[in-house]
């Protein structure tokens, strides 16, 4: 089993600015895989996640019907960590808050950066919308303590997932 981040870890770790891939069911037909893209979001420790887009997008039309989307983010770096969240959208705004849209970009970019990528896209805040979901499941890997017993010389005993 793979070693499974503590709860306030896996928090912490999901609250740092990474970009996530969001996962969501491709109710498209046919023989589709789930829709994986990659996404700047939000989120807060025991809060929800939230991710905005274009109102008219794909990712935008299959997360209103699913009603439900899983996100993971991963630092690979050594040694390797991951977190991903799976549970229902709780919310969708529309039209976005001026202000969560600002605090997006201020999370992925510098404040000079932030500003101008503000006023680039400003006309955004009329086509995006926002979603927000609860984490319901989680999954977490820390690989720390298990790269740690193999450099020692351990067997690598594990935690497992959540």
């Amino acid at each position: 089993m793979l070693p499974a981040m503590p709860r306030p870890d896996r928090e912490r770790f999901l609250a740092e600015p990474r970009v996530g891939v969001l996962g969501v069911t491709d109710s498209r037909g046919g023989d589709r895989a789930p829709l994986i893209v990659p996404v700047w979001y939000a989120y807060e420790p025991g809060g929800e996640v939230v991710v905005e887009m274009g109102r008219e997008t794909i990712k935008a039309q299959l997360l209103r019907a699913a009603g439900r989307f899983s996100l993971c983010v991963q630092d690979e770096g050594r040694p390797y960590r991951y977190v991903s969240v799976e549970g229902p959208v709780t919310a969708i705004e529309d039209p976005v808050d001026p202000a969560v849209r600002e605090a997006l970009a201020q999370r992925y970019l510098d404040p000079e950066e932030a500003r101008g990528y503000l006023a680039a896209t400003s006309d955004q805040l009329k086509d995006d919308v926002v979603f927000r979901m609860r984490p319901q499941h989680w999954r977490s890997a820390d690989f720390a303590a298990f790269a740690a017993d193999f450099a020692e010389g351990g067997a690598g005993e594990g935690g497992g997932t959540d």
